[in-house]
């Protein structure tokens, strides 16, 4: 049985099928290399193709999939001492002094890995040393990121586990397969939390139109009932987006779809929400990272707390669900605020539309994140804590990272034993608090149905449009 010399590996891409192995499958395949793919998140390691290659990539577009990365470049080492690792992917490149150092790589790529990759893989497998490939970083040579404007093909999907494999999407009467594809790569933003930033430095690169829209299509006839634009911002060029919104429901006219944008997007761009609402969109993940304008100024977020509550009023109007993501501990986040937001999703009925999870969020700090460009950022953020791809810092306010691991504690535990949204955010109110030393005041809002206070409950009667992964930023 023939076993490819090349083999890609994806370790967790919150929940979908990993486009971030389908691009570079799609480039090796153009270039006649054939490619094996494995995706940890659902597959066993076959060690059998780990011996067999000559050149392994595995891709860490987030932190998670980058500690899991590394252990499975352990696991290939010792399988196959001689063979070439690559890491590749956005967080791979703000860590490749560590990569390269200590985490079991020979070379790393940033993000646009794809011209890279195939001109790497070509010069592994005819036995070149040299590696002198533009946007390869080895040991003694760090060159710069690769961000010349990609020629993207049509994913090849064939090769990685079917849809089925993968998170659902939970509305209406069914729940559904889910797609996922991307329409822009990069950002034309600057939030300074964002590791998007260090790399592409407000520069955005557009995914031609036939080119998303044929892996609709090849997503589509493999079961997909929702699609998922996962680009950093949908709404970075309004108009494609709108082209290719119109053209997929042209063709597919029952496929819903999801996508993310900013809060300032989502009002700069109020009047198009109806007609996303008519051609399919069921939800919108939104970064409200928080309710403080002192942090949100921090983060130069570009919106601030009142402005939160006038888009959740936009997509409200259009009948578009919000799912919001957070960032509920900064060095900044007062023990105030963070009673703030658990009256806000109270008083407004958010439990559905704000997974507990997010009331865990801490603050990460990549290496080369914008954050340690401001001039007090010795003030807040210690040394780098290589292994844990992360700046340390405290909270001046010990009571905070007190508070921190309570809700880390509780959330995990309610995830384990299927508690529903609702009553886990009630406890982490009730958490909250108590370490103000008070009471929760009295408060009601529309209660989940009863079928979702397990997870062994029929999924498809939650209330709010959503994917059956929790964790999606």
């Amino acid at each position: 049985m023939f076993t490819p010399q090349v083999l890609l590996i994806s370790c967790y891409e919150l929940g979908h099928q990993p486009l971030g192995l389908a691009w570079p499958l799609a480039e090796l395949r153009r270039a006649g290399i054939e490619a094996a793919a494995l995706d940890l998140a659902v597959q066993p390691f076959d060690e059998r193709a780990a011996t067999a290659a000559k050149f392994v990539g595995i891709a860490a577009p987030m932190q998670t999939a980058l500690r899991l990365g590394v252990q499975a470049a352990g696991r290939v080492r010792a399988a196959n001492a001689g063979v070439h690792i690559c890491f590749f992917g956005l967080y791979a490149w703000l860590n490749r002094d560590y990569l390269l150092a200590h985490g079991g790589g020979d070379s790393v790529i940033g993000p646009e890995a794809e011209a890279p990759l195939l001109q790497l893989v070509r010069a592994v497998l005819a036995g070149d040393t040299n590696l002198a490939v533009p946007g390869v970083a080895a040991l003694g040579a760090d060159r710069p990121p690769y961000l010349e404007r990609p020629t993207l093909r049509v994913p090849h999907r064939a090769p990685l586990p079917p849809l089925e494999s993968y998170a659902r999407y939970i509305g209406g009467e069914a729940s559904q397969p889910v797609g996922y594809t991307e329409a822009t790569r990069g950002c034309q933003h600057l939030c300074r939390h964002c590791p998007i930033v260090p790399i592409y430095r407000g520069r955005l690169f557009v995914v031609p139109v036939e080119t998303v829209l044929a892996d609709i299509r090849q997503q589509v006839t493999a079961g997909a009932g929702h699609i998922v634009f996962g680009d950093a911002d949908f709404l970075n060029g309004p108009t494609h987006s709108l082209r290719i919104a119109r053209a997929m429901h042209s063709e597919f006219c029952d496929l819903t779809f999801s996508f993310t944008a900013k809060v300032e997007h989502i009002l700069e761009h109020r009047r198009h929400f109806p007609e996303f609402a008519a051609l399919g969109c069921t939800f919108v993940t939104t970064a409200v990272e928080s309710l403080s304008d002192r942090v949100l100024e921090r983060l130069d977020k570009g919106h601030t707390a009142a402005e939160v509550e006038a888009a959740l009023d936009v997509l409200e109007q259009a009948g578009i669900a919000v799912q919001a993501t957070l960032v509920a501990f900064t060095p900044w986040t007062t023990l105030d605020d963070y009673l703030a937001m658990t009256d806000f999703i109270q008083a407004r009925g958010l439990q559905e539309n704000i997974r507990p999870v997010q009331m865990s969020v801490r603050l990460l700090v990549p290496p080369h994140s914008a954050l340690l460009d401001e001039p007090d950022a010795a003030e807040w953020f210690g040394e780098l804590d290589a292994a844990s791809f992360s700046h340390r810092w405290a909270h001046p306010d010990p009571l905070m990272d007190n508070l921190f691991a309570a809700v880390s504690s509780l959330v995990e535990d309610a995830e384990a034993r299927g508690e529903s949204a609702h009553e886990t955010h009630a406890r982490i109110r009730g958490l909250a608090y108590a370490a103000a030393g008070k009471q929760a005041p009295p408060g009601h809002s529309a209660q989940p149905p009863a079928a979702a206070a397990s997870v062994t409950a029929d999924l498809e009667n939650w209330a709010v449009p959503r994917l059956s992964e929790n964790w999606f930023c």
